[in-house]
């Protein structure tokens, strides 16, 4: 490709992560001529969530990809844990959901995002370009037209009726668009690194009573997520012989694999909960987190990216084959996925003082005592993480017979 290139679609989607690869997928299954630019070569990086709740499990199986999801190698996870001043609590329980899975798999999330990309390889109507950027859209007037790009060959254009930005939280086509998301809250960062661990060995997911510990068990491995609260850390020797003795005080058995670790293996992230008010303009549209930047607390945001991308594939899909969307048909996927993504937010923000705070007594506070004491509310928790607020279903969105694509 060159500067002189022009690509056509009925829809670009912009960032190939679990909302731009599913919605990519289902557009193209339904017909629709589908693009998705990914700026990495690979979906190789360790800064993703692993959870795939059972919701999205429905998802696939709606899809026909369920089974080729169960055979690639797994762990399921049928309720979440909580140590508590070594003490273990249950927080959710999901044997209870309406769901055909009721677990929690944790898979590598390059492995699912192969999974979709491979589906959507089946799909002649879905093209995937890797080491392609996009970096701004093309207007005319107040209308966006389409993206600049650039790949391996250098800058090129798109040119489509609908533009996704699914490119992220420091979305670079929703920065050039002028959409400027609102800030809810960052009181936490979390330290992110890996720990040996035995072939036997399990770890509660979650650990708290002086900060909290996510642990993420991938088989060989342990991939910690330390939520600390936002701007402590200072990446010199200080710092970490102070992040060492947290991490020792909530799992003793980490003691000394967490004391070999240096400055270069532990990466900051900083956590952000932050919403578009408006997640449109005539020709673009933002979803996951692109809209809205979720908290790791309850590991729903890939949950939360996949939701939008079936709400916007069920709008979109019949009217794409056909025609632009005009403003009002793009809003309705804000309508559909705001309340739910803001309850969670909420949720999110309400959770960030418990993780962050010590423990001040061996009392178990009030809000764990009520779960261990009344099991239903486990189930509601359990629903609340699994299925979430108003889940999506995926639609058939098949073409007409007959029925031809117009630019």
């Amino acid at each position: 490709m060159n500067a002189n290139r022009t690509e056509t679609a009925d829809c670009v989607v912009v960032g190939g992560g679990p909302a731009g690869l599913m919605l990519g997928v289902l557009l193209a299954r339904a017909g629709v001529d589908t693009l998705v630019l990914e700026k990495h070569a690979d979906f190789l990086r360790d800064f993703r969530g692993d959870t795939i709740h059972p919701s999205t499990q429905d998802a696939l199986a709606d899809m026909g990809l369920l089974d080729e999801f169960l055979a690639l190698p797994h762990a399921d996870l049928p309720r979440v844990m909580l140590r508590y001043g070594g003490r273990d609590l249950v927080l959710a329980d999901f044997s209870r959901l309406p769901t055909r899975r009721k677990a929690i798999a944790f898979l590598p999330q390059w492995d699912f995002l192969d999974l979709l990309a491979r589906a959507g390889s089946r799909e002649p109507r879905f093209r995937l370009l890797r080491r392609t950027r996009g970096v701004e859209p093309i207007t005319e007037g107040e209308r966006v037209v389409g993206v600049r790009a650039e790949g391996p060959g250098g800058a090129f254009e798109v040119r489509a009726r609908l533009v996704v930005a699914a490119d992220g939280r420091d979305s670079d086509v929703r920065a050039a668009a002028g959409m400027v998301p609102r800030r809810i809250a960052s009181a936490m960062d979390v330290l992110w690194f890996r720990l040996p661990k035995d072939p036997r060995e399990t770890q509660p997911f979650v650990q708290a009573g002086d900060g909290t510990l996510i642990v993420i068990d991938r088989g060989e491995f342990f991939q910690i997520a330390h939520v600390i609260p936002a701007g402590t850390w200072t990446a010199d020797a200080d710092g970490l012989v102070a992040m060492r003795a947290r991490v020792s005080r909530l799992s003793p058995a980490m003691e000394e694999r967490v004391g070999a670790l240096g400055l270069d293996d532990v990466k900051l992230l900083t956590v952000r909960l932050e919403r578009l008010r408006r997640w449109h303009r005539d020709g673009l549209l933002a979803i996951g987190d692109a809209a809205h930047a979720m908290s790791p607390a309850g590991g729903v945001g890939i949950n939360l990216a996949i939701q939008d991308a079936i709400a916007t594939a069920n709008a979109l899909a019949p009217i794409l084959r056909e025609r632009r969307p005009s403003m009002r048909e793009l809003a309705r996927v804000r309508r559909r996925r705001e309340l739910p993504t803001a309850i969670i937010q909420r949720v999110q923000h309400a959770l960030q003082d418990p993780l962050l705070a010590p423990a001040r007594s061996s009392r178990i506070p009030l809000p764990l005592r009520a779960l261990q004491r009344l099991p239903f509310l486990r189930h509601v928790t359990g629903r609340i993480v699994g299925v979430g607020i108003r889940p999506e279903r995926v639609r058939s969105n098949q073409p007409r017979r007959g029925a031809r694509s117009t630019k």
